[in-house]
């Protein structure tokens, strides 16, 4: 049996998701009408996009600048799109926000993991191992020692710390959903953050 579908539960959705109205008819069919199983449904649908998208040339975008209300913390953060008609969108615009409010309260040191330094890297990963319970096998010592690693990664990488604004979804989650939502390849350039007496 086919459920049908009303058009106050599609704009309800697309309020929700904010995720275009025939993508937000689709999800609730798929998904028998249920709003938070369609919800994650167009959120899978947004990252598999965004896969899609990654190899595409991103030249346009903002340099978006944040100062937190106590005058104290700054941002300074260039977001790359492939349109300058998506760039000057409320949603780019908002995730650009959002980023920046994120960094100016996380503090993370680069972008991803390719920009780690690796001295620092380096000397994380040996001062872990020390940690480590030499009596165990050495495959279960390199497991652990790459689950600490990870969460190095996750406090120092913007695109793998946990969203500021909701901890279930990492930066990268958020930067693939609005990739999905806006149809073209963004990407976090560079930034950076500044505080007083830092």
């Amino acid at each position: 049996m086919t459920t049908t579908i009303s058009a106050a539960q599609v704009r309800d959705l697309r309020q929700m998701s904010g995720a275009p109205m025939m993508d937000c008819k689709k999800a609730l069919t798929e998904c028998g009408g249920d709003a938070d199983q369609a919800v994650e449904w167009l959120r899978k649908k947004g990252i598999a996009k965004a896969a899609k998208k990654a190899g595409r040339e991103a030249t346009e975008g903002l340099v978006f600048s944040y100062i937190h209300h106590n005058n104290k913390v700054g941002v300074l953060l260039e977001v790359n799109c492939e349109t300058d008609f998506v760039a000057a969108t409320d949603d780019f615009k908002a995730f650009c926000q959002d980023v920046s409010m994120h960094i100016a309260s996380m503090k993370p040191s680069c972008v991803r993991r390719e920009d780690v330094d690796s001295a620092l890297a380096e000397k994380e990963r040996a001062f872990l191992s020390e940690q480590i319970d030499q009596s165990k096998p050495a495959e279960i010592q390199e497991k652990m020692l790459e689950g600490r690693m990870s969460k190095f990664y996750a406090e120092q990488c913007l695109l793998e710390q946990a969203f500021v604004k909701d901890d279930k979804k990492t930066i990268e989650q958020v930067r693939a959903e609005t990739v999905g939502k806006l149809g073209e390849n963004i990407q976090i350039h560079r930034f950076a953050r500044f505080e007083i007496g830092a």
